[in-house]
């Protein structure tokens, strides 16, 4: 059987796991204040709706973004908006940061969206979008800024890839 409708698009597939830990931590943090308030009898409902949304602060500073693509697109999806760009109409790449980097993208159109790298190493088939999407931009020749970053991490994912392979074969 041939299917007919769009692909579905390429998602982070650690995401899941990463939600749910922001949503256990939070959750630990709102429990064990109520405790340690209620044990001490200094428990009010504003100090309890204190911890609470303290509690929610804590799970939207730990839930990471969502990242997903798509034939042309990569998204970025936050707590608050999701931001968007066209691979296939890139107009720069830059990498910010030593410590904690991150990838910069924008597009032709004026979009633009941060991204860890460490997401498309993680992510295949989300690298895979990018790449194509990358190849497109620099055959059409909107790509002016960036290339040989997006090239340099693609060396460095190929790398960590073959190196994962040896290691699971005992090669290694």
């Amino acid at each position: 059987m041939r299917r007919t409708g769009p692909l579905d698009p390429a998602g982070d597939r650690h995401w899941r796991g990463s939600a749910r830990f922001a949503v256990g931590c939070a959750l630990m943090f709102c429990a064990m204040t109520l405790l340690v308030d209620w044990d001490a009898d200094t428990l009010t409902p504003p100090r309890a709706l204190l911890w609470i949304t303290l509690s929610a602060a804590v799970f939207t500073v730990l839930l990471p973004h969502r990242v997903s693509a798509g034939p042309g697109w990569l998204a970025v999806r936050g707590p608050w908006r999701r931001r968007m760009v066209r691979t296939d109409a890139l107009a720069g790449v830059r990498q910010c940061g030593d410590v904690a980097p991150h990838l910069v993208l924008w597009d032709v159109y004026g979009h633009r969206l941060e991204l860890d790298p460490r997401v498309l190493a993680a992510n295949p088939l989300i690298w895979h979008e990018l790449d194509t999407g990358l190849r497109r931009s620099i055959e059409r020749g909107t790509l002016r800024q960036g290339a040989d970053v997006l090239h340099h991490l693609g060396h460095r994912i190929d790398d960590e890839t073959a190196q994962a392979v040896l290691r699971a074969s005992g090669l290694s």
